[in-house]
């Protein structure tokens, strides 16, 4: 009867197994998906013809307090503007980035990431980190302010440009777009450049004074965003932050999310800087001139649903003949911490391991190391994992080497718990007297388990971070190591090895203690089903190898206790 007992109870996890998996392909299947499609209509409009007339073309397109400008210096001109529905889009291609421009102040509006798709295997469906349509607004704004400034609270500049694609095309290593206008006898083009296989687009305004006046003005980038959340799958672990990031005059990398800019607006003048928008695997960055000092602001937008990033530099002043330029960078694309340390002082911080960063990085580039060497990065995993496993590998036994011992003694605890149970000071006596007979330490298990801790954390946060994991596969039904198991095979192995510890290790006295204990595999296995698989993949072999070191150690001092 026992066998068809428990063929009846795997009959039913079986069942309800298979339950959990469907449940599971019905919320995906049920998860609206952006429409690409409705998307790149929404920001390609049809261009109606040209008024021939240019005071019909002005129309106020930002509000007060959208663009910033330098109090003491009053616009003493209006550009020619045109109403943002009459806007031309130049769309720029290279191998790595697909952007669009908008032609009405020079604005990157939608930036394409050919090399990271939005979903695995779906080559033709791109990841949007900037963009803007009816209901989202992500871009990066840059013009000029001050009392020459094409940029003004009555609007912004329509540039032209030479065409309206430009590509990268095979053998060519950069890509110059510029956009030009005319301002009162002074020439200015804006001037975007673009690498091969980089994310760093360069930013130049060159301004070519052919007028009989002094030209006056300074250089603004700005992030312009809503606060909606693109995390994908939501997840049921530690959320990424997803909000501003800058470098200040206090903090190498300070933060602050939405609710935070809300509460309360910043402001700062550094000399070089950055200031960036961060969400999981990806960022948006200004890198102004490291040269000048520069001022910093994060504030929300009146009553609106958008926040502004931005910063100023110094004004510049060209003599009449003469020629000048202001320079920026902009960066969109994945947190690759080695390409940002190179961008900017501090950008790489970006990558947020928290505060056990000085052990994150290092334990990042050995994982870096292992997969330029297997190309694999689950077995890079792996091997990381063991490596790890094997530095701790005294510490660990010490502590195995404890909860054996006070298993070994769980008969006597449970002898003394008979006679003295009532009597809790002469029960705490007596056991403190077994401890010190058998040479026992309960603290010792503890002990070593809890400077282990740290690392395990920051390995943690490694593979939590690492844009590197996303869309890549290990072996078989794991083609992405960055989400959950499809199948939740990996969860229920982690949750199966739990189990097998809690059955090394000693039972704690307290029967309610005890009960909780027995719950935590279960627990553990449900919470993981949500977890990248990479980190699953990561306490499980954490798990396997440490309940082959405790069951070798534990029989070792259990055969040596019955020799005895």
């Amino acid at each position: 009867m026992d066998w068809q007992r428990s063929l009846l109870i795997s009959a039913m996890l079986v069942v309800v197994y298979m339950l959990f998996l469907e449940w599971n392909t019905y919320q995906e299947a049920n998860t609206p998906k952006v429409d690409t499609a409705a998307v790149e209509a929404m920001v390609t409009p049809e261009l109606p013809e040209m008024n021939a007339n240019p005071s019909e073309q002005v129309e106020l397109v930002s509000s007060v307090g959208d663009l910033p400008s330098f109090p003491e210096e009053q616009p003493e001109q209006l550009v020619e503007t045109i109403a943002a529905k009459n806007t031309r889009l130049v769309r720029v291609s290279t191998d790595v980035l697909t952007v669009l421009i908008d032609t009405l102040g020079g604005d990157i509006v939608r930036v394409e990431l050919p090399k990271h798709l939005t979903a695995l295997h779906e080559t033709d469906n791109p990841f949007i980190l900037l963009n803007r349509t009816a209901s989202t607004t992500y871009i990066a704004q840059s013009g000029l302010i001050g009392a020459n400034g094409t940029d003004t609270a009555a609007g912004r500049p329509l540039f032209k440009a030479g065409s309206d694609h430009y590509t990268l095309e095979a053998g060519q290593d950069t890509l110059q777009v510029d956009l030009t206008i005319e301002q009162g006898g002074v020439l200015i083009t804006k001037r975007f450049n673009f690498s091969r296989g980089d994310y760093l687009v360069g930013l130049a305004y060159h301004i070519d004074n052919q007028s009989s006046e002094t030209w006056k003005a300074g250089l603004f980038g700005q992030i312009k965003r809503d606060s909606h959340n693109p995390t994908e799958g939501g997840g049921m672990g530690m959320q990424p932050f997803l909000g501003a990031a800058l470098t200040s005059t206090d903090e190498n990398y300070k933060k602050m999310d939405f609710e935070d800019i809300e509460d309360e607006s910043f402001k700062d003048t550094v000399t070089g800087g950055w200031l960036a928008m961060v969400q999981h695997y990806f960022i948006s960055a200004w890198v102004p001139d490291q040269s000048t000092t520069n001022t910093f602001n994060l504030r929300k937008l009146g009553n609106q649903d958008l926040y502004v990033f931005g910063f100023t530099s110094p004004l510049v002043t060209v003599e009449p003949g003469e020629k000048n330029e202001m320079r920026a960078a902009f960066y969109a694309g994945p947190k690759d911490q080695y390409r940002l340390e190179k961008i900017a002082p501090y950008l790489d911080l970006t990558v947020d391991y928290g505060w056990l960063w000085w052990i994150a990085k290092p334990l990042f580039w050995v994982l870096y190391q292992l997969h330029e060497f297997l190309g694999n990065w689950g077995w890079s995993i792996i091997l990381l994992t063991m490596m790890i496993k094997a530095a701790f590998f005294r510490l660990s036994a010490t502590s195995y080497k404890s909860m054996a011992n006070m298993r070994r003694l769980q008969p006597e605890m449970a002898r003394l718990k008979e006679l003295y149970g009532d009597d809790r000071q002469k029960m705490s006596q007596e056991t403190m007297g077994l401890y010190k007979r058998e040479k026992v330490n309960p603290m010792g298990g503890c002990l070593p388990i809890l400077v282990q801790m740290p690392v395990f954390i920051a390995l943690y946060w490694v593979l939590l971070e690492s844009v590197e994991l996303r869309h890549s596969p290990w072996i078989l039904w794991i083609h992405d190591l960055s989400i959950k198991d499809p199948y939740f095979v990996l969860p229920l192995i982690m949750g199966g090895s739990m189990f097998i510890q809690q059955k090394l290790n000693p039972t704690p006295p307290d029967p309610t203690q005890a009960k909780v204990m027995q719950m935590m595999p279960i627990a553990f296995t449900f919470f993981f089903m949500f977890f990248p698989a990479g980190l699953v993949l990561y306490w499980t072999v954490n798990n396997g190898l440490s309940i082959i070191q405790q069951w070798l150690i534990t029989r070792q001092i259990e055969g040596a206790s019955a020799k005895k």
